[in-house]
């Protein structure tokens, strides 16, 4: 007769190698698991970035980026001049990319949006707007104004849809009278050359819808259009460039549109032009004249070209500037000045 402990010692080996085979299988898999990384995301955080003024509440909105060749774009710059400004920021290759980006401010009275981005007028790098905006906890519906800051396609063409409808329902279209004369004029169109007739339909284009539906309210060169937002007038690189200024509780953000391009050459050398400014003498002086008066006085500069967000101080470094980036910081910690 077997034993009945003989009987259950074989009963509890057999369990005990099924268990060990078993914690065994589940370690080799586990190691399998560990040993295979993760794939790589390759994707980037939502486009916005928000911060206050006074009162107000400033959201920059990422559209995208389009490529600058240097070398064609500059002008007033030496070749050699150039190689050094750019190696100064890392900057190797003179086809520049360059952030396109626009500006949404919440007063507490009215949602306003400064310039509309790109939509498809400049290729498959551009046109985000729409996905930054609600991303950032916003809907087109919400915006009351837009005011544009000149009308090339890169500002312009966003505020309308592929389909040529309104992008933002709920909104009236502004921008300086100079500019609204100047690109949506039908002998201006005609009489441009072959190469510039689109950027005249960019513009023409996107601003029908609104014509249509008596929204475009073009202002007066230089007004206050808002409590807080003042209208100033800065021709040169196109006939009615205007940039925006707003202002709150002792602090003042300007929105500077194309008085920029190149952070990398412009701010130390405000000198150095555009080849595709109307008017290069007046960009010129008028960037110096902004420059100068942003930094006596710390107010924050936004602009459209500059490396998103796009917000930041200047201050003065021997006979140019030096561009002082906003901090990504928690809302309302940013350093003011």
């Amino acid at each position: 007769m077997k034993s009945p402990f003989l009987y259950k010692s074989k009963q509890t080996l057999v369990m005990l190698a099924a268990t060990a085979v078993s914690v065994t299988s589940f370690f080799i898999s586990t190691k399998s698991i560990a040993s295979t990384p993760p794939s790589q995301l390759k994707t980037q955080a939502p486009g916005y970035f928000r911060m206050p003024l006074g009162d107000f509440e400033i959201t920059a909105l990422y559209d995208g980026y389009i490529k600058l060749d240097h070398n064609q774009l500059l002008k007033n710059v030496t070749a050699p001049n150039l190689k050094k400004l750019l190696g100064k920021m890392f900057i190797s290759n003179p086809d520049v990319q360059t952030s396109i980006s626009a500006y949404l401010v919440n007063t507490g009275s009215n949602l306003i949006l400064v310039d509309a981005g790109t939509s498809k007028c400049f290729g498959p790098t551009a046109g985000t707007l729409l996905e930054s905006l609600k991303a950032s906890g916003y809907e087109p519906s919400q915006i009351d104004t837009i005011y544009i800051t000149h009308l090339h396609g890169d500002h312009i063409c966003g505020a309308t849809s592929t389909e040529g409808k309104i992008n933002f329902p709920n909104a009236i279209l502004r921008m300086s009278q100079a500019e609204a004369d100047f690109w949506l004029s039908s002998k201006n169109s005609e009489a441009a050359p072959e190469e510039f007739k689109k950027y005249f339909k960019m513009a023409q284009d996107s601003v029908k819808p609104y014509q249509a539906a008596d929204k475009l309210k073009p202002f007066a060169a230089a007004e206050t259009l808002s409590p807080g937002l003042k209208a100033i007038p800065t021709p040169g690189h196109t006939p009615g460039h205007t940039s925006y200024q707003f202002s709150s509780k002792g602090e003042t953000i300007l929105i500077l549109g194309d008085v920029i391009h190149s952070y990398a050459t412009q701010f130390p050398d405000p000198k150095i032009g555009v080849q595709f400014d109307a008017d290069s003498k007046k960009a010129i002086a008028m960037r110096a004249s902004l420059f100068s008066n942003a930094a006596k006085n710390k107010i924050w500069l936004a602009g459209e070209h500059l490396p998103f967000p796009g917000i930041g101080h200047i201050r003065l470094e021997g006979k140019g500037y030096v561009w002082v980036p906003v901090e990504y910081a928690p809302y309302g910690t940013q350093t003011t000045k």
